[in-house]
């Protein structure tokens, strides 16, 4: 029996790849001008995620990812940046990101749904504050009793111990909890691997394991819960 629903946060709840291309367009128009808005995003999607498939496996740090996700974008594109304005748009990246707002369609209809029937908590690899700005200001801080991050956890997903740490912090046990979230290995392997179920979030239609639960739309969460 299900009581308590753990949410990933990005590319789950909150749409990180629009709100991203709005605080880039925001950026390259004040500070780039001659960059195709487009042309940079093609490129930064994937670099981006898989700079952050290297942080989640603690092959980089942060720091590294922050600098090294536009450093590969900038290089691929033949543009030339000094070390120290890339260092600026980082900072100016991470400033301006959470003004935006884009939750993906059917979120707050979901939360709405869910919250009366279960608990409802986040686990993210986020940095923490940045996911809280993005959490107040969509506006769906009120939807969730505990939000964990790696650096409270003090590890990312896919360890175990970021999974245990949440629950212990929202007083819940592995068989009555239920993991959502984006990414195969660190939402959906981490979870089952540490002992919770797991629903992949599967907004981009890539392969996966027939075994595991899978939605397409956040609404159909409401087809197993």
């Amino acid at each position: 029996m299900i009581t308590d629903i753990f949410f990933d946060l990005d590319h789950t709840l909150w749409d990180f790849d629009k709100n991203s291309e709005l605080a880039f367009e925001t950026i390259l128009k004040e500070s780039h001008p001659t960059i195709n808005i487009n042309e940079f995003i093609e490129q930064y999607i994937p670099i981006n995620q898989a700079c952050w498939k290297l942080y989640q496996n603690d092959k980089i740090s942060h720091i590294e990812l922050r600098y090294n996700r536009l450093k590969h974008t900038f290089d691929a594109l033949n543009y030339e940046i000094s070390d120290k304005l890339i260092d600026e748009m980082s900072e100016e990246y991470i400033r301006i990101l959470p003004d935006n707002n884009n939750l993906f369609d059917g979120a707050i209809e979901v939360l709405e749904y869910l919250k009366d029937k279960y608990k409802l908590h986040i686990i993210t690899n986020g940095f923490a504050d940045v996911q809280n700005r993005k959490i107040t200001n969509s506006n769906i801080g009120s939807y969730f009793q505990t939000i964990t991050n790696s650096e409270m956890a003090g590890v990312k997903k896919p360890n175990p111990i970021i999974f245990e740490y949440a629950l212990n912090v929202a007083n819940s046990k592995k068989e009555n909890s239920i993991m959502i979230g984006d990414c195969l290995d660190a939402d959906i392997q981490g979870a089952l691997n540490a002992g919770i179920d797991a629903i992949f979030f599967n907004e981009k239609n890539v392969e996966a394991q027939q075994n595991i639960k899978q939605i397409n739309h956040l609404l159909e969460l409401k087809k197993y819960l």
